[in-house]
């Protein structure tokens, strides 16, 4: 690969504004707030609500309503989004989304809804052929006409196990996303659920002593992510994200990811990358079998990144690497476990302390798996990735750091 490349992340870029009803223009504003605005709109729209996305460029919340009149637009554009008109609501969304989980769950396929298109967009690999294809268009048509299209991707969708210089266990390596405490204050991390179920004890070296035992891992199914806990419950689990190159990121809170936003990835393997939330609530079938409710994106990944973490300029924790297609040369998809629902099924929290929250102005996003209102965080503190315990590479100085690739 060998491309290596730097961005400035400038931190709380946007402050956060007020969403006065009274205003009619649309307002810029951060992800964040957008994400706030969203959470009280959304409800507001009940059946006109069709989806939502951060327009980064413009710096607008845009809102999708669908079969609605004036009132619903009216409420929209008051509070400072803009209103966008649509043919698809999120229920007939939605049921398209069933019909392919019933008719062309195939291995190398998946789909997400697209709010910017307003659409199901469905993704086959380039091991979809001959009758898997044949079944996957037909599957596609029954929808009717705007309801979904398909694209091809060059690459083969996979988990992105193996590779990298992260944790170790059962002959495959892994990168570590964030660490975290469990419910009775053991020190512990997440990473996914495939290497979870791949090896019961993880290592910092490859032929080096365990270092943690898996407590919890889900994959395939409703999601990819696995609990880790530390065997040494005195490990000194530092709350941030390893950058390479001597720096790190403190990560302040977590929160779900919105279509539009930016974000950014550490692996063992490919080191720091970024891209945009392109999709979520997604379903991939990858040949061990389907997974539900992903974040998809066109960040790139490569086998060892698997596990690591996803999260924003700001330090908000998003997500978990799980797999996709492509590599840091040619590009791709990448998917990601939302870090908010496998804190809520294990029953951890990122960072140390107690409470709940998104982490106020982190750059999070506007709109929850498609659906109005936010899930709910577990709690806020910080994160470490990629070297094993206790590894604290030196404090962020929160004005930057360098983005490698290769």
């Amino acid at each position: 690969m060998g491309i290596a490349a730097a961005a400035v992340l400038l931190p709380q870029a946007n402050a956060s504004q007020s969403d006065s009803g009274a205003d009619a223009a649309p307002r810029a504003m951060s992800a964040a707030t957008a994400q706030d605005l969203l959470s009280r709109l959304g409800p507001e729209l009940g059946d006109a609500y069709a989806g939502a996305y951060y327009d980064a460029g413009k710096q607008q919340l845009v809102v999708n309503v669908a079969d609605a009149g004036d009132e619903a637009i009216g409420r929209v554009n008051e509070a400072g989004a803009v209103a966008r008109s649509v043919e698809n609501s999120m229920g007939e969304l939605k049921s398209a989304a069933d019909t392919l989980a019933e008719k062309a769950t195939l291995p190398g396929t998946a789909w997400a809804v697209d709010p910017r298109t307003n659409q199901i967009l469905v993704t086959a690999d380039r091991t979809v052929l001959g009758a898997r294809w044949d079944r996957l268009e037909s599957a596609v048509g029954s929808l009717g006409s705007g309801t979904a299209r398909i694209q091809k991707s060059a690459g083969e969708f996979r988990t992105f196990l193996e590779g990298g210089d992260a944790v170790f266990g059962g002959g495959a390596r892994c990168s570590l996303g964030f660490n975290v405490t469990t419910q009775d204050g053991a020190p512990g991390f997440l990473t996914a659920g495939h290497c979870g179920v791949a090896a019961d004890q993880w290592s910092e070296d490859a032929n080096g002593a365990p270092i943690g035992t898996v407590q919890a891992a889900t994959f395939p199914g409703d999601g990819d992510f696995a609990l880790v806990t530390y065997d040494d419950p005195a490990t000194q689990a530092p709350s941030r994200v390893d950058l390479g190159n001597g720096q790190t990121l403190d990560i302040v809170g977590v929160d779900d990811a919105a279509v539009g936003q930016q974000v950014f990835r550490m692996g063992s393997t490919t080191g720091l990358a970024d891209g945009r939330v392109t999709g979520l609530n997604a379903t991939v079938n990858y040949p061990e079998g389907t997974v539900t409710g992903l974040i998809q994106t066109d960040v790139c990944a490569e086998p060892g990144d698997s596990g690591g973490a996803l999260f924003t300029r700001e330090g908000i924790a998003i997500g978990l690497t799980s797999g996709g297609s492509g590599d840091c040369t040619s590009g791709g998809e990448t998917f990601f476990q939302p870090v908010t629902t496998a804190l809520a099924a294990v029953g951890a929290q990122i960072g140390a302390g107690a409470g709940g929250g998104n982490g106020g102005e982190g750059d999070a996003g506007a709109g929850q798996q498609d659906e109005a209102g936010r899930q709910d965080g577990a709690g806020s503190g910080g994160a470490a990735n990629g070297t094993g315990a206790g590894d604290a590479a030196g404090e962020a100085d929160g004005s930057g750091f360098a983005r490698q690739r290769g």
